[in-house]
């Protein structure tokens, strides 16, 4: 008899969760090897190696004509100054102007009491009115003896008489019409004018007051500020051997519309936007300070600069062939001024220089460089002892830096699609 057929039975049934974790494993394994083999390439984190060479910012300088500016001392002065004071005697009745204008030569600033001198006016016209009747009556007298005296009609002394008088007629008329003109003048006085045009200051008097008693009162103040003056002064001894090197042929007269020109700074650090121009420097020495002194011309149309201002002069009174250095480059010291310099091998050594004057934010140097050094600008926090670097032009601030982030950031979707695989491998 046969056996029964068994049915079969299912085989065992595998974990849930086997599958996933195969997957998985397969997902991390696929990661690390791909790891492995970045790193393998010498540019990875992990790479061995000493690092690249820093990169710092350098100007390679070059010698050229350079202009030596002088910075000075100076004071604002005004180009002209007139005190307005009272000529005429007598009570101040009006103000005809606003104090702090600008006014015109021969402009009305005050009036005097003008009845005293109106007066002497009128008595003046009638004393010259006499003396002109006078002259007539003398001259007709004489007129009449001429032909009488050639006929021995009346005697020679009395011509001579009326020829005297009418003489002194004459006068007495001269002296009338120069009382009336002085009787004018001083009637004319009593309305002041101004002497000069330019910017009235406070009036020192106010109506009412007696002015021109005894002396000319001040009434105020005109300055004529544009343009203006600029007085500074220079050490005698910066003077001298400034000649002496021009004379040696160290250094160049300055040429050019930039030789006489002046620069003015005002005391909030700015430069004036208009340039003066060098009128005289003194012949003599203050022999209490030492120094000489210099005059400018500045225009001030709009008013901006003020008088007695103190301020900083910039003269350019010699040229040289010099090198010219970001001043962010210069360390000063009280021992000297050194600048870092990249050699051709990649080295930075310190070079000591001589400097002269400031030129904008650059220093002229005279001495301690030469035709082609790399001087170091920026990059110094990133300097290690003994170690090279890698010297790159410098941009001065506001300049346009060169793109180079989109290839940097190149590489972030890329690694990301590399690892999108394994990701959604690892979700499913």
């Amino acid at each position: 008899m046969s056996s029964p057929i068994q049915p079969s039975l299912p085989a065992p049934s595998q974990p849930k969760n086997f599958k996933r974790q195969h997957l998985l494993a397969v997902a991390v394994l696929t990661v690390l090897m791909a790891g492995c083999g970045k790193s393998g390439d010498g540019h990875g984190p992990g790479a061995g190696g000493a690092p690249p060479p820093a990169e710092v910012g350098v100007v390679t300088v070059s010698q050229k004509d350079v202009g030596l500016v002088t910075e000075l001392p100076g004071r604002l002065e005004a180009s002209r100054v007139a005190q307005v004071r009272a000529r005429a005697a007598g009570i101040l009745q009006k103000r005809l102007f606003k104090e702090g204008s600008d006014v015109k030569a021969g402009q009305p600033l005050f009036t005097i009491d003008s009845a005293p001198y109106a007066a002497q006016v009128a008595s003046a016209k009638a004393s010259q009115v006499r003396a002109e009747a006078n002259l007539a009556q003398a001259a007709a007298l004489a007129e009449r003896y001429k032909p009488l005296v050639a006929a021995n009609a009346v005697s020679k002394q009395e011509y001579a008489s009326a020829v005297a008088a009418q003489k002194q007629a004459e006068a007495d008329v001269a002296v009338a019409k120069a009382s009336v003109q002085t009787a004018t003048i001083n009637l004319d006085y009593a309305h002041v004018t101004a002497p000069i045009s330019g910017r009235i200051g406070r009036a020192l008097v106010t109506e009412g007051a007696l002015v021109g008693q005894g002396d000319a009162t001040q009434l105020a103040v005109i300055q004529q500020i544009n343009p203006m003056y600029v007085n500074f002064t220079q050490s005698a001894t910066e003077v001298m051997a400034l000649r002496n090197a021009l004379a040696n042929g160290q250094l160049k007269r300055a040429e050019g519309p930039q030789a006489a020109s002046v620069r003015i700074m005002l005391e909030d650090g700015s430069e004036y936007a208009t340039p003066g121009r060098l009128l005289f420097s003194d012949l003599t020495v203050d022999p209490t300070t030492g120094q000489i002194t210099l005059r400018a011309e500045v225009p001030n149309p709009k008013g901006e600069l003020l008088p007695g201002l103190y301020v900083r002069v910039r003269l350019e009174q010699a040229q040289a062939m010099a090198f010219t250095v970001p001043q962010q480059a210069v360390t000063r010291t009280s021992q000297g001024d050194t600048v870092m310099v990249v050699g051709a091998d990649g080295k930075v050594s310190p070079r000591t220089i001589k400097i002269s004057s400031a030129k904008g934010n650059q220093w002229v140097v005279l001495d301690g460089l030469k035709d082609g050094d790399k001087v170091m600008v920026d990059g110094f926090q990133k300097l290690q002892p003994g170690a090279t670097v890698k010297p790159v032009a410098w941009q001065a601030p506001g300049a346009t830096p060169a793109a180079a982030a989109p290839a940097a950031t190149a590489s972030a979707p890329s690694a990301a699609k590399a690892t999108e695989p394994a990701a959604s491998a690892a979700a499913k």
